[in-house]
C-alpha cells in the first residue's frame, strides 16, 4: 500500500514536471522574436537589477552632448569641415566610464526629501552596458543624423549671415533644444506603433547593439577572431583610410597649377581655382565622399556639356 502511494505520489511530481517546463517553453516561443535576424542579434533575457542613470551616466553623457555640439558646430564653418561622429564619444566613454567605476568611492549617501528617504551612491558597481547606452543616446541629442551640427544651427546662421536677423540667446537655444528631441517626442506619442510592436524593428539598431555586445560581454577564445579583436582590427584600418584619404588628401583638390602659374590673373582664378572657380587644373582624387567633380582636369568642362547632351 505504501509503495503505490510513493509510486503515485512521483508521477505526479514527474507529470507536474512536464507541465511547467512545457509552460517554459511555450513562454520562450511567445517571448521569442519572430524577426530571426533580431532573435539573433538582441538578447531576450533582460536583468532589472542593473543600475541605468547613475552619476556616471549623467556626467559622461552631458559631457558627450556637449563636447560633440561644440564640435561639430566649430569645424563646420571651416573650408574643408571635420565632422565627428557620436560613433567616436561611443568608443571614448568606455574607457572613460571604466575609469570611473575604479577610482569613485562607493560609500552610499542618504537624504531626506519630499517625506521619504531617498540614497544613492557615486559608484553602484562595474560600468555596464545599460549606462553605456543611455550615455550614447545622450550624445546622439547633440548632432545630426550621421555627426555634423545640430538640425537648426544652418536656419540661425543663415538668418544672421544673410538676412542680418539675429535670435535671442534664450529663443535660439529652444529652436535647437526641440529640434533636436522633436523625435524623442514622437516616438514616445507613436510608441504603441512604432516601439511596442515586435514586427516593428529597425536594422539599423542591430548593428549599434551587437557592437554594444561585443565591447561588454566576455568570449571565450576559439579558432577564429573574438568579436572584440575583430573591431579592434577594422576600427584601426578605417581610421588609417578615413584619415588620410577620406579627410586630408581632398585638400590637395583646392590646388590648381594654373592658379600658381598665374597668380594675379582673375580670369585664371575663376578658371582653376578649385573652390570658387571651375577647378580645371586642380589636383583629382577620388577618395571617400568626394564629388565626382574632383575626378579629373577635364571634368569641370565635361560635366556642363553632359547635362546638355
Amino acid at each position: 500500500m505504501g509503495s503505490k502511494v510513493v509510486v503515485g505520489d512521483e508521477n505526479k511530481k514527474i507529470k507536474e514536471g512536464e507541465r511547467i517546463q512545457e509552460q517554459e517553453e511555450e513562454e520562450e516561443k511567445h517571448e521569442r522574436c519572430p524577426v530571426e535576424e533580431v532573435a539573433l542579434v538582441v538578447p531576450e533575457t533582460d536583468d532589472p537589477s542593473v543600475p541605468v542613470l547613475t552619476f556616471r551616466a549623467w556626467f559622461l553623457g552631458m559631457i558627450s552632448c556637449v563636447l560633440l555640439i561644440f564640435l561639430n558646430t566649430f569645424f563646420i564653418y571651416r573650408t574643408q569641415p571635420l565632422i565627428i561622429s557620436p560613433i567616436l564619444m561611443q568608443i571614448a566613454v568606455l574607457p572613460m566610464g571604466k575609469f570611473m567605476a575604479r577610482v569613485l568611492p562607493t560609500r552610499n549617501y542618504s537624504f531626506s526629501l519630499l517625506g521619504g528617504r531617498w540614497e544613492f551612491s557615486l559608484n553602484p558597481g562595474p560600468f555596464n552596458i545599460k549606462e553605456h547606452v543611455i550615455i550614447t543616446i545622450f550624445a546622439n541629442c547633440g548632432v545630426s543624423y550621421g555627426g555634423g551640427d545640430a538640425y537648426s544651427i544652418g536656419a540661425i546662421t543663415v538668418m544672421k549671415a544673410y538676412y542680418k536677423q539675429s535670435l535671442g540667446f534664450l529663443c535660439a537655444l529652444f529652436i535647437v533644444i526641440t529640434t533636436q528631441i522633436l523625435g524623442y517626442g514622437w516616438a514616445g506619442m507613436l510608441r504603441r506603433y512604432l516601439v511596442d510592436p515586435v514586427e516593428m524593428w529597425w536594422p539599423a539598431n542591430l548593428a549599434q547593439v551587437s557592437f554594444f555586445r561585443a565591447l561588454h560581454e566576455k568570449e571565450h577564445k576559439g579558432k577564429g577572431l573574438t568579436r572584440m579583436q575583430f573591431f579592434l582590427i577594422f576600427f584601426a584600418g578605417s581610421f588609417a583610410y578615413y584619415a588620410l584619404p577620406g579627410y586630408l588628401f581632398p585638400i590637395l583638390t583646392f590646388f590648381s597649377w594654373v592658379c600658381w602659374a598665374w597668380p594675379r590673373s582673375i580670369t585664371a582664378q575663376q578658371v582653376g581655382s578649385g573652390y570658387n572657380g571651375l577647378g580645371v587644373g586642380a589636383s583629382p582624387w577620388i577618395g571617400p565622399g568626394s564629388l565626382p567633380t574632383m575626378a579629373a582636369h577635364w571634368w569641370p568642362l565635361g560635366f556642363p556639356l553632359s547635362m546638355l547632351a
